[in-house]
């Protein structure tokens, strides 16, 4: 293992919980009716070109065109969005404050969207611990197109050996590491402790 330099998390799972169930478990008289419509919908790939840029609107919109009979569920994937939001992951930031305590630069590197991150922004203040953040949604690239971790790169002058990735997603691990940085695999705060400890960061 290379010296650790820096060290980039991921948010989603890994330091927030969000999850669109916390929605619509709401709006739905059963739990089979909603796994359809967010498998058939309002799906992981539909949201994820949020992610990657495209204005909320006009997804919203293009859906409803195609599902007219679900105008109203699709609309509130839009304005009711914040709902789908959880907590924090209370064991992750706590290893995030002991991470930055070390004096190790933190940054983060996020599919997220640009028009929603706001909202995020003001919910978690840890935040705005952070010494930069890639949003995908402001990029118009989203891991794990390689694209985009060459951007945290380059913006924050970090080199990819010194570097050390934490996502939840396998795909954007071995992103990470085709361009030679270090990274975690994250499954949970316990594993990620032992994890920061091997790599000597806390």
């Amino acid at each position: 293992m290379n010296p650790i330099h820096a060290v980039v998390f991921d948010l989603g799972e890994v330091l927030i919980d969000w999850n669109p169930r916390y929605l619509y478990g709401q709006l739905f008289d059963s739990s089979e009716e909603m796994e359809q419509f967010l498998d058939t919908i309002c799906t992981p790939e539909w949201n994820a070109q949020q992610d990657a840029g495209r204005p909320f609107r006009d997804a919203v919109a293009l859906l409803q065109k195609q599902h007219p009979e679900f105008h109203a569920l699709i609309e509130a994937y839009h304005t009711r969005w914040e709902e789908m939001l959880g907590d924090a992951n209370h064991g992750s930031v706590d290893l995030l404050r002991r991470v930055k305590k070390t004096t190790l630069p933190v940054y983060a590197l996020t599919n997220w969207s640009h028009e929603k991150f706001p909202i995020a922004r003001g919910r978690f203040d840890f935040l705005n611990w952070f010494d930069g953040i890639v949003v995908s949604g402001e990029e118009k690239l989203k891991k794990p197109d390689l694209a985009i971790y060459q951007v945290m790169l380059e913006r924050y002058r970090l080199e990819p050996q010194h570097t050390l990735f934490i996502d939840d997603s396998l795909a954007n691990v071995e992103a990470a590491r085709q361009l030679g940085i270090q990274a975690i695999h994250f499954h949970n705060a316990i594993q990620l402790e032992q994890a920061l400890q091997e790599y000597r960061v806390i």
